[in-house]
């Protein structure tokens, strides 16, 4: 399918053309006048809230989740390969600037202006971060790339309970933006689209926030349980190696060492309905205390469950959802997940019920032995009376940009 096809028509040359000109344009900004003077000793602190840009993996994979995020999904218009190079460089060029901030070049005074001001004048360094992957879908006919296809990237297939709806599913890229401000992420937002213009078109998107940990540990979900107890340490490297990284040898192309698979789930809580049921039948459906998250059986937090004591799920049910998820089995200990979830809220629906939930993303090296198989574990579980997904998408984390020459994708087109 062409270009045009994909978007109704509207990629068409003019705003390709249009988009080559900015990306240009883009690129003489940041050689000519994009540098800043040194940071002074509170904005080195500041720049270290993020991990830095450049690096063998994307470094945001593994941080803790910010505040704030706007994740999109979008489709590529470029026309060919060497427009859809164009446009890769020219997003790293805008992440690059983004991320370690600095003052927008001007481009004069008949020009529109650098920026759109919203951070002020100087973007400040280390307040961003951005992740870039790509979905199945690039890797159709249009630019010659399907014999360089992650092995184990696909569509996202629909799961039991599911009731997903096609235009918030899929995507050629995905585009991830966080930071502990609204204004930090929507300025990124606008800066990328601005500059991409006839190269890429946004498909869908979803805002996200990262709730507090309330009183301590982990944050919680708009159910009111702590999520993402769990998960593997993102700190180890040995971890991330196991779980979560493409390593060479591992069977996939070679240019994807260092990248990962990425499933997005977008998850609508029926919290109207949730917030009638007891407490202890919301527990026995977690398997975990709401108030602590211990689970049932424990008292802390991150007491590991002792499901070899509760064979029968006296305790801890069989089918709650923490004991579904990870049977904390030696058979299943490489199907664990790197979970980054943020919570969502987008009003009221046409029936004015209240429309918010989960923003589920989890990464790991092959989604068909871990993310799937977990969910295959979990289908039918209680907790599905209460939650519905209805989007999302696959998509493979391109391996990080090395340094100030590289951009992202530079292997999977060279």
């Amino acid at each position: 399918m062409s270009a045009t096809e994909r978007t109704g028509g509207n990629g068409g040359g003019v705003g390709r053309r249009g988009f080559l000109r900015g990306a240009a344009l883009a690129g003489a900004g940041l050689a000519a006048g994009g540098a800043s003077p040194p940071p002074s000793a509170g904005a080195a602190a500041a720049a270290s809230a993020m991990p830095p840009f450049h690096g063998v993996h994307q470094g945001c994979v593994t941080a803790a989740p910010r505040r704030v995020t706007a994740f999109a999904a979008l489709d590529v218009t470029a026309a060919n390969r060497a427009e859809l190079a164009e446009l890769l460089r020219t997003v790293t060029e805008r992440a690059r600037l983004l991320t370690s901030g600095g003052t927008p070049s001007p481009v004069g005074i008949t020009g529109p202006p650098a920026d759109s001001g919203l951070l002020g004048e100087r973007l400040p360094p280390g307040a961003l971060g951005v992740t870039l992957g790509v979905g199945a879908a690039l890797f159709d006919d249009r630019f010659g790339l399907g014999p360089r296809r992650p092995r184990r990237l696909t569509a996202m297939p629909v799961f039991p309970d599911d009731d997903l709806r096609p235009d918030w599913c899929h995507g050629d890229l995905s585009l991830q933006l966080q930071a502990e401000d609204s204004d930090t992420v929507l300025h990124a937002l606008r800066d990328i689209a601005r500059h991409t213009r006839g190269g890429m078109q946004v498909r869908w998107r979803l805002d996200g926030f990262a709730s507090p940990p309330r009183p301590s540990g982990t944050p919680r979900n708009l159910l009111g349980f702590k999520d993402g107890i769990a998960n593997p340490d993102a700190a180890s490297d040995r971890e991330m190696n196991r779980l979560v990284w493409v390593g060479a040898g591992s069977g996939e192309p070679d240019w994807a060492t260092g990248g990962s698979y990425q499933v997005v789930r977008l998850i609508r809580m029926l919290v109207e309905f949730w917030d009638r049921v007891s407490l202890s039948e919301q527990e026995r459906i977690f398997g975990r205390g709401k108030a602590s998250g211990a689970p049932l059986d424990g008292a802390q937090e991150f007491d590991p469950p002792h499901y070899t004591d509760d064979p029968k799920g006296d305790v801890i049910p069989l089918d709650a959802h923490i004991r579904l998820a990870n049977p904390r089995t030696p058979d299943t200990a490489d199907q664990r997940i790197l979970r980054r979830a943020h919570n969502y809220d987008r009003g009221v629906d046409e029936n004015g019920d209240l429309d918010m939930g989960l923003l589920f993303c989890c990464y790991q090296q092959d989604p068909v032995r871990q993310f799937e198989t977990v969910q295959r574990r979990l289908a039918g579980e209680p907790l599905t009376d209460y939650v519905k997904p209805f989007g999302g998408g696959y998509f493979f984390v391109l391996p990080g940009v090395r340094d100030g020459g590289d951009w992202y994708g530079r292997a999977l087109l060279g």
